[in-house]
């Protein structure tokens, strides 16, 4: 997760707080000087940590609190204001325009992650249905065309760039051009990467901003430079209009709080961050469910808007079968590569409310994507009768010679079947309780909000039986899981 250690430290001291019996001025204090201890070890600027710390002081007055109020929530409701300011730049950031051409400019460091960073930009964008494509200006750095060109092409984005031409601004604006008459909607150019004080870059940075005439210039930062992030952005914006900025590594180094400060200081608005190597690790930096993940609240909103991106809603055929508590193995499978599709399972797992850090560490995101990975290899082993029958444990138990035969197509141990069919046979369980339930299900396949008390609370119950203990203590137990479907509905 990003910033996991700022995260930890947060937490920790807000956790502190919670479950102190009296808040008093002594309390306060103590948690205020965590929560400044983490910011600093984060990199945050002393100066930005002792306005905040001030800022919080002020806003709380313990003695003058009214009879009846939260101590407890008017000091993290006051944290969490100070944290959103501390990283707002508030600047609206710019947006691409659909069905016209949109000529973004990516500069930066060298080594930032800048040509990497314009797949992913190119790749996010693609997969919500924009005619993305990339140019490689980049002439200065031996390799780049080829590292572009390797990316695009597993990405399956269109690009240019040329191994004989030298001239950066001839090939950015040939590459522009061409894919400008071909009617692409976002057309994004990679720069030579520079740094501050190399004018002659910094002039060739000017000529290809000039000659292609970009509606958006984006700065490319290294997070793993902190706060030296501001004097970077500074020098850059002097010399071209940063429109936006994106922050990459911030999976990897303690001081990403820094940067994201120091950005903010510079009055230029972050719109993604970069949290991995593999294309599917960029996130949409939004200030708001940023804090909230970063203090354990998660992001619902954005976790349902991920839900609505893999259009389950116009799966009639799959919401009709849920509605009349059917569920076959295929249908298992289905929701597998949606799950896929959603992104790192960390990233996923840090958006809902109560998961921590510690939770699914680096480590354990692989092996449970390797485990997921694994159990649709199984399922691909099956024949159609086994995948569409309606009780596909049943079938699997009444004749036994099928795991073998299903084992052997996968190449994996008999257990292994036997344990996807245990799985299979919970969610099918499930399915079958909740269409018991009247009115649970609108005709959209969405959780009525009509849906009454007790059978919100019966369901709770019938999860929380199916989920694993460990989760179910991070997601705050049952009560917790029932704020979690409230906040759903």
């Amino acid at each position: 997760m990003v910033l996991a250690d700022l995260s930890r430290s947060l937490r920790s001291a807000l956790g502190k707080l919670s479950n102190a019996s009296i808040i008093n001025e002594q309390v306060f204090t103590e948690t205020l000087g965590e929560i400044c201890r983490a910011l600093l070890e984060a990199d945050v600027n002393v100066h930005l940590v002792k306005q905040l710390r001030e800022n919080v002081r002020q806003a709380i007055s313990l003695e003058e609190t009214a009879v009846g109020l939260s101590k407890y929530r008017l000091i993290k409701s006051a944290v969490v204001r100070e944290l959103i300011r501390l990283i707002d730049p508030e600047v609206k950031p710019w947006q691409p325009i659909k069905n016209k051409p949109n000529i973004v400019m990516f500069i930066g460091l060298q080594g930032s992650g800048k040509t990497t960073t314009c797949t992913k930009y190119a790749y996010h964008y693609m997969k919500r249905g924009w005619k993305t494509a990339l140019v490689c200006a980049d002439t200065f750095r031996a390799g780049a065309f080829d590292q572009l060109k390797q990316n695009a092409t597993k990405a399956r984005i269109p690009f240019y760039g040329s191994y004989t031409e030298s001239d950066p601004l001839v090939i950015a604006m040939e590459g522009v051009e061409t894919f400008r008459k071909d009617n692409f909607e976002l057309i994004i150019v990679d720069t030579s990467g520079r740094h501050a004080q190399d004018e002659s870059l910094f002039e060739e940075m000017l000529q290809i901003s000039n000659g292609i005439q970009p509606d958006n210039i984006i700065f490319v930062m290294d997070a793993s430079i902190g706060q030296a992030c501001q004097l970077q952005a500074k020098a850059f914006k002097s010399k071209v209009n940063i429109g936006s900025v994106i922050v990459t590594k911030l999976d990897s180094h303690a001081k990403g709080g820094g940067a994201l400060s120091a950005v903010a200081a510079t009055k230029s608005p972050i719109i993604f961050i970069g949290t991995g190597e593999h294309i599917d690790d960029f996130e949409l930096f939004k200030i708001e469910p940023f804090i909230s993940t970063l203090l354990g609240g998660g992001d619902v909103p954005g976790l349902i808007k991920k839900f609505d991106d893999l259009k389950l809603k116009d799966n009639k055929e799959l919401i009709e079968k849920l509605k009349h508590g059917q569920f076959t193995l295929r249908d298992m499978y289905e929701q597998f590569q949606n799950l896929m599709k959603m992104g790192p399972f960390g990233q996923i797992m840090s958006m809902i409310p109560g998961f921590g850090t510690e939770y699914i560490s680096k480590h354990g995101e692989q092996e449970s994507q390797a485990r997921l990975k694994k159990m649709m290899c199984i399922i691909d082993s099956m024949n159609d009768n086994e995948l569409d029958h309606f009780d596909g444990a049943k079938l699997f138990k009444s004749q036994t010679g099928r795991y073998a035969r299903v084992a052997r197509g996968a190449g994996v141990s008999i257990r292994d079947v036997q344990d996807l069919i245990v799985q299979y046979s919970k969610f099918a369980q499930m399915v079958k309780k909740m269409a018991k339930m009247k009115g649970l299900m609108n005709a959209t396949g969405d959780v009525s909000k009509a849906v009454k008390p007790s059978q919100t609370q019966r369901l709770t119950t019938q999860m929380s039986q199916s989920i694993d203990p460990s989760m179910l203590q991070q997601m705050g137990g049952s009560l917790g899981l029932q704020a979690i479907m409230r906040q759903f509905q």
